[in-house]
Parts: structure tokens; C-alpha cells; sequence
């Protein structure tokens, strides 16, 4: 199986390019061989724009059965625990639209594109259903360009998308990886509440860990 895994930044991965660098075979700078099993890491930069380059890019130079995307992010759930990892089944934008006074607007809602337009399904990037991390807790998610930090952003938030994960990459990962029809999963460690920002709250040696103990188990199962 070849696996390409997305990355925005290399610490978020680091124990995993550790154990790879330790006991696979290096194929060459971003290619680790374990028998007929390969991974290729693909750092992409922080946000869509730069995921939508890196992601397209890596796909349209090889061929891979599986996509995966890997990284840390928040979420407005308080009942999901600071360190878990989970699976996100669907991805919106977050602040893709315009202002109307004090309303926010969705693309979808001033008619720049319809709820049901490839790659969307009733306005949302929906992963395919995979075997792939089933046993680890589903959250949608909600993809930003610039992470949610006060009160009023928070609020507003909540009310539009529920309680949903929240990244800077998920939502561009989806759409590529749906327009380019490469099967795909995107699981992200919980770091922080999204609340007015407060770094001292945030647990993100947990979730890295976590994260990348859950990359290893898959690997070790032999995918």
C-alpha cells in the first residue's frame, strides 16, 4: 500500500518520522519502505492555500491508495478531552463568505456556489467511509484562515457550525483529495478548547503524542 500523509508543519509528526527513520528503510528524503508498504510524508505549510498546493501537487506526481491527514487542531466540544484524537467525517469553511453588517454569509448563501456542487454534499467535504482509525471517536470539522480567538468569534461559530474540530487545513485536504478521487482520511489531536485564546490551557504534548501514537498503531497492524 502506498500512503501519502499531509502534514502542515514536521514537529506535529516528529515521534512518528522517528519510529519510521528507526525501523523502515528509507526510500529517499520523504519516503519510508516497510515490504510493500511505503509512506510519503508531504510537510505542507499552514492553511488552505498552502495545503491546496502541496496536496495537488504530491498527488498529480504519484499515485497513492491512501491519503491521510495528520495534525493537531481545536475544538469547541468541552466533552471531548484535551490529548484525544479523532476522525473528522466532514469539513466546512469556516470564514469562507462575506459580511453583511453584524450577519455572516456563507458562499453558499450569496450564491457563489451550490450546497450540492462537486466536491460538496449539502455544503459540506465529506470523507469516504474507511476502515482506516474506525475506532476513534467522529467529529466534524470547520477549516479557517484565521483560528478562532475571542468571544464574539467563538459565539459566532457556535451558533453557524455547532461544536465542531477546528484547523487551518482539513477543509483543503478534503477538496482535493474528493476532486482528485483518492480515498482518504483526516485525524486530527484535540490541543485546545476554542475559547477566547489562552496558550496556557492548551495540551498539545498530548496530542502529539497521541496523534502519533495512533499513526504507529495503524502502521504496526500492517495497513
Amino acid at each position: 500500500m502506498k500512503i501519502l500523509l499531509g502534514v502542515a508543519t514536521q514537529p506535529e509528526i516528529g515521534p512518528l518520522v522517528q519510529y519510521l527513520q528507526a525501523t523502515w528503510q528509507s526510500g529517499n528524503a520523504s519516503t519510508f519502505i516497510n515490504g510493500d508498504t511505503s509512506v510519503t510524508i508531504c510537510t505542507t505549510g499552514v492553511g488552505m492555500v498552502a495545503t491546496t498546493y502541496a496536496v495537488t501537487k504530491a498527488l498529480q506526481a504519484d499515485s497513492y491508495d491512501l491519503a491521510i491527514q495528520a495534525g493537531v487542531g481545536g475544538t469547541f466540544d468541552r466533552n471531548i478531552s484535551l490529548g484525544t484524537v479523532v476522525r473528522i467525517a466532514t469539513e466546512q469553511y469556516g470564514d469562507l463568505g462575506a459580511e453583511d453588517h453584524d450577519a455572516y454569509l456563507e458562499m453558499f448563501d450569496i450564491g457563489l456556489i451550490q450546497k450540492d456542487e462537486h466536491p460538496f454534499t449539502a455544503g459540506k467535504l465529506v470523507a469516504p467511509v474507511t476502515e482506516y482509525f474506525s475506532q476513534l471517536p467522529i467529529a466534524n470539522g470547520i477549516t479557517v484562515n484565521t483560528v478562532s480567538g475571542s468571544a464574539p468569534t467563538v459565539a459566532l461559530r457556535t451558533a453557524r457550525y455547532g461544536l465542531p474540530v477546528e484547523s487551518m487545513e482539513g477543509a483543503a485536504f478534503h477538496y482535493v483529495c474528493l476532486q482528485e478521487h483518492v480515498p482518504f482520511v483526516q485525524i486530527r489531536g484535540i490541543s485546545n478548547y476554542v475559547e477566547p485564546r489562552n496558550r496556557a490551557a492548551w495540551n498539545m504534548k498530548d496530542a502529539i503524542i497521541n496523534l502519533n501514537d495512533t499513526l504507529i498503531d495503524l502502521l504496526l497492524q500492517g495497513v
